[in-house]
C-alpha cells in the first residue's frame, strides 16, 4: 500500500517543501513544491542495491533557478516555438525568447521556477499554480494542476490538467533526467526501445523542419539498441544536436492531437536490471541524451558530463502552434486540459 511522509526542507526558506511517497516496496519517490520537480527517486537494482535513479542538483537551492529544468513541470509551452512568434485567432503573439532567439519551455521564467503550492493524502500528492494573463507572453490566465501517484507495481502516474479565461496555448511535460544506474557511469550502455516509425528532423535551433523516417539512421530505436553507440554515428542531425535532442511521432495518427494512454518507450540498463517504461496519451516523446550537461553541478558534490543522463519527454510537437496541427494545441474557456505520462521503474526479469 502506498505512503506517503511530509519532509523538512531547511535548505530552502520555509515554503519550499519536499513530499516522498513510498510504495508498498520501499521505492521512495520525492517531489519539491519548487518547480513540482521530480527531486530523487530511489529504486533497488537486481542485487537489491538501492540508489537514485534521477540526475538533480547537489542542494536543493539549484531548483531555485534550475536552468538545467532538473524533474521540472515544463510550461506554458514544453519545447520550442520559433522566434516565440504565433498566430492565436488572426492576432500574431510574441512569446519570451530564451533558446537562440526561440521560445523553449515556457521561457526563462516558466513553470519550471515557480513555487507550486503542494497538497498532499494518501491518493498521492497534487500540486497548483496560478499563471496570469501574460506570463512568458502567453494571453490568458491558466489554471494549472499536477498529480503525482505512486503505486506498488513502480508506477508514477502524472496526470495534468488546466483551465484558461481566455484562448491560450497549452503543452505541459515533465522533464526528469534518468540514469538507471544510479550514476556509477553513463547512459551510453542503456538499452532504449521508441516505438515510432517517424521522428522530426530540425533546424540548428531545434525548430521541426520536417518528418523523417527513422530506418536506416542512427534514429531507429524500434528494436532495443544502446544509446552510446548511436551518438557517433556520422549522421547530420546527430552532429547537429551533439547528439539527441529530437521528437519522436509515437502517435502520427492522432493528428497532433491527445490519444488513448499506451506504452511508447523502454529502456533498460543490463547493469543494474532497472527497466524504465514510458507512457503517455500524447504524440509526441522527445529523446534529449543530456548534451548540455557537461559542467552542471550535480550530486555527490561533483559536475556531470555530457550524456550523464537522459530524458523521455511527451507533450505534443515542438513548434506545433506554427504546423498543421495548432488548433489542438490551444485551450478555450471551458475546455479542460489534460494529459496523462506514466513512468514505470521495475527490474528486469
Amino acid at each position: 500500500m502506498t505512503t506517503n511522509q511530509l519532509i523538512a526542507t531547511p535548505a530552502l526558506r520555509a515554503a519550499d517543501q519536499l513530499f516522498t511517497l513510498r510504495n508498498g516496496n520501499d521505492m521512495r519517490l520525492t517531489i519539491s513544491e519548487r518547480g513540482a520537480a521530480l527531486v530523487s527517486w530511489w529504486a533497488p537494482d537486481r542485487y537489491g542495491k538501492v540508489a537514485d535513479v534521477l540526475l538533480g542538483y547537489r542542494d536543493l537551492a539549484g531548483y531555485a533557478d534550475n536552468s538545467a529544468y532538473f524533474g521540472a513541470i515544463i510550461g506554458r509551452w514544453a519545447n520550442r516555438i520559433a522566434q516565440g512568434r504565433f498566430m492565436l485567432d488572426g492576432a500574431p503573439v510574441q512569446a519570451a525568447v530564451n533558446d537562440r532567439g526561440n521560445h523553449l519551455h515556457g521561457g526563462d521564467a516558466g513553470f519550471h521556477k515557480a513555487r507550486w503550492k503542494l497538497n498532499a493524502s494518501d491518493a498521492g500528492v497534487s500540486l497548483r499554480l496560478s499563471s496570469p494573463d501574460g506570463d512568458g507572453g502567453f494571453p490568458g490566465k491558466l489554471d494549472v494542476q499536477v498529480h503525482y501517484r505512486l503505486d506498488d507495481e513502480g508506477r508514477l502516474t502524472i496526470d495534468f490538467e488546466a483551465v484558461a479565461d481566455a484562448p491560450t496555448p497549452v503543452n505541459l511535460t515533465a522533464h526528469p533526467y534518468f540514469n538507471l544506474n544510479g550514476g556509477s557511469a553513463d547512459v551510453g550502455d542503456h538499452m532504449l526501445q521508441i516505438d515510432a516509425d517517424f521522428y522530426l528532423e530540425t533546424d540548428p535551433g531545434g525548430i521541426p523542419v520536417g518528418v523523417a523516417a527513422v530506418a536506416g539512421t542512427p534514429f531507429d530505436f524500434r528494436q532495443p539498441a544502446a544509446i552510446g553507440p548511436r551518438l557517433g554515428w556520422p549522421d547530420a542531425q546527430i552532429r547537429l544536436a551533439g547528439g539527441f535532442d529530437h521528437c519522436y511521432c509515437v502517435k502520427p495518427h492522432a493528428m497532433g492531437r491527445t490519444g488513448p494512454l499506451r506504452e511508447v518507450a523502454r529502456v533498460v540498463d543490463p547493469g543494474s536490471g532497472r527497466r524504465l517504461q514510458v507512457s503517455t496519451t500524447e504524440p509526441g516523446l522527445q529523446f534529449y541524451s543530456g548534451n548540455s550537461l557537461d559542467g552542471v553541478q550535480g550530486r555527490a558534490g561533483r559536475p556531470y558530463a555530457r550524456h550523464d543522463g537522459f530524458c523521455l519527454e511527451a507533450h505534443a510537437y515542438p513548434d506545433q502552434l506554427n504546423g498543421q496541427c495548432a488548433s489542438a494545441v490551444i485551450l478555450r474557456p471551458g475546455q479542460v486540459y489534460r494529459q496523462t505520462t506514466v513512468y514505470r521503474l521495475s527490474l528486469q526479469s
